[in-house]
């Protein structure tokens, strides 16, 4: 058989032809007049036997450059960082592959805990008191946050730093839109958030305010000073953040902060072309039944056994609608059971380590730079991104980068204007100094 998966044999196209009284297809059709018919011929290509397309599609997908053959230095949110083996060997069990939503807590035991230690880690590394199952990603955690925010203080403006993820405040834009909500957005200064501009912003109508931590220049944001300004008009205090830094950054939590989101990509999930990902949703107690998507609790049975169930639900397929949070569903958790298995994998040493590498290769590459003569735009202190400005397109350097079989860094100009020719490098710890080194030379080069 040419095409395995299509089961319609001709004998069972006539059948069903014959079973509801037409001669062929075009049958079908004679509701729609003559002229208005399409007459001509597709401009596509013929289709193809099984056997030639998947040879055509191997050539295509051999085109790809990946992170797998090529040293990745581009970041912006997604990650090349190290995936401990026994992820995919966990995610792969049927149990957890095909599991749906934990509906009946006594057949669903293993997917509940496997949840509740998701919950558990991200609530040790973001210093809050609860977190909710995961999310669809980072974005629509920020977003989701945002509108968790206006609902609570009944407040419409929220005020968000110019150096969170611009995908991330599109798609709060987009939110907010729906809801009749003002996104004002906080310029940047020297990288990170210009506190001066920010104290202007926040009024008695501010919901909430908005940074990321580290932003998105890889700088680290002083929430210490960010705090009492966000809290000023009894306004929330979000802060999205890297998991992955927190194994050595000090936690939101410490810093007032009202809810913290953010991606759990670098923890076990790989780039793959962007997707796809792990928003997780954590907040201090006065909030916990505000909270969209899943809460796994712990509990005991009648015989005093350990259990666990989904608590605190507020959503519209159980019945209140009137305080129903968003419907985070389908099996979301697997993204979550990946992120669980790879921290727990890594412990809490492992995971300082690899925050730790971090930032030594980022400070590494970021000297190497400014010794070649490369013009580092900001000096604050980062994590593992930082920006370079260069004397050619981005487009360019990137190009003569994939000759050396180096994945370039992410062109700034693509989201802010004013950032033409800058390059956001990424260096995680699976960067070795040879390609470090190479990647500056490259650039070096072009710069000449």
């Amino acid at each position: 058989m040419k095409h395995r998966y299509l089961p319609t044999t001709t004998q069972d196209k006539k059948d069903m032809l014959e079973a509801i009284g037409v001669n062929q297809i075009d049958d079908l059709f004679s509701d729609i007049p003559e002229r208005v018919r399409f007459k001509g011929e597709y401009q596509i290509k013929q289709a193809k036997s099984e056997t030639e397309l998947m040879k055509e599609l191997q050539k295509l997908a051999a085109k790809n450059k990946h992170a797998d053959a090529y040293a990745s230095f581009l970041g912006a949110g997604v990650y090349d960082h190290y995936q401990p083996v026994i992820v995919d060997h966990v995610i792969s069990r049927s149990e957890f592959y095909t599991a749906y939503t934990p509906y009946q807590p006594e057949i669903s035991q293993g997917e509940l805990q496997a949840i509740f230690e998701f919950q558990t880690m991200i609530c040790e590394l973001t210093g809050m008191d609860i977190s909710n199952s995961s999310m669809y990603d980072g974005g629509t955690a920020l977003a989701e946050a945002a509108m968790l925010a206006a609902g609570h203080t009944k407040k419409k403006k929220i005020v968000v730093s110019e150096t969170v993820h611009p995908e991330s405040r599109e798609v709060l834009k987009t939110y907010a839109k729906g809801q009749y909500i003002d996104v004002v957005e906080v310029r940047s200064k020297n990288g990170i958030t210009d506190l001066d501009a920010l104290h202007q912003a926040v009024c008695d109508e501010t919901a909430a305010v908005i940074v990321q931590y580290p932003n998105f220049f890889g700088q680290i944001e002083p929430l210490e000073e960010i705090e009492p300004i966000a809290h000023k008009g009894k306004s929330m205090f979000i802060v999205s953040v890297n998991p992955l830094a927190l194994g050595i950054l000090a936690p939101p939590g410490r810093f007032k902060a009202d809810i913290v989101i953010g991606d759990a990509q670098p923890f076990g999930i790989p780039a793959s072309f962007g997707g796809p990902h792990c928003g997780f949703f954590a907040v201090t107690k006065k909030l916990m039944r505000k909270v969209p998507g899943r809460l796994v609790g712990q509990t005991e049975d009648e015989n005093g056994k350990r259990g666990f169930v989904l608590t605190l639900q507020a959503r519209e397929q159980h019945i209140r609608r009137d305080k129903a949070t968003s419907n985070i569903c389908s099996n979301q958790a697997l993204n979550a059971l990946a992120a669980s298995v790879a921290m727990t994998a890594l412990g809490k040493n492992g995971i300082r380590e690899i925050a730790w590498q971090n930032i030594q290769k980022a400070a590494y590459a970021k000297q190497t730079a400014q010794q070649a003569g490369l013009e580092v735009v900001y000096h604050g202190p980062m994590f593992n991104e930082f920006v370079v400005k260069l004397n050619e397109p981005i487009s360019k350097a990137n190009e003569r980068l994939l000759k050396k079989e180096i994945i370039g860094g992410y062109d700034l100009g693509r989201t802010f204007p004013n950032l033409k020719n800058h390059m956001l490098i990424a260096v995680t710890e699976l960067r070795t100094k040879n390609e470090i080194d190479t990647l500056i030379k490259e650039l070096g080069d072009g710069h000449e």
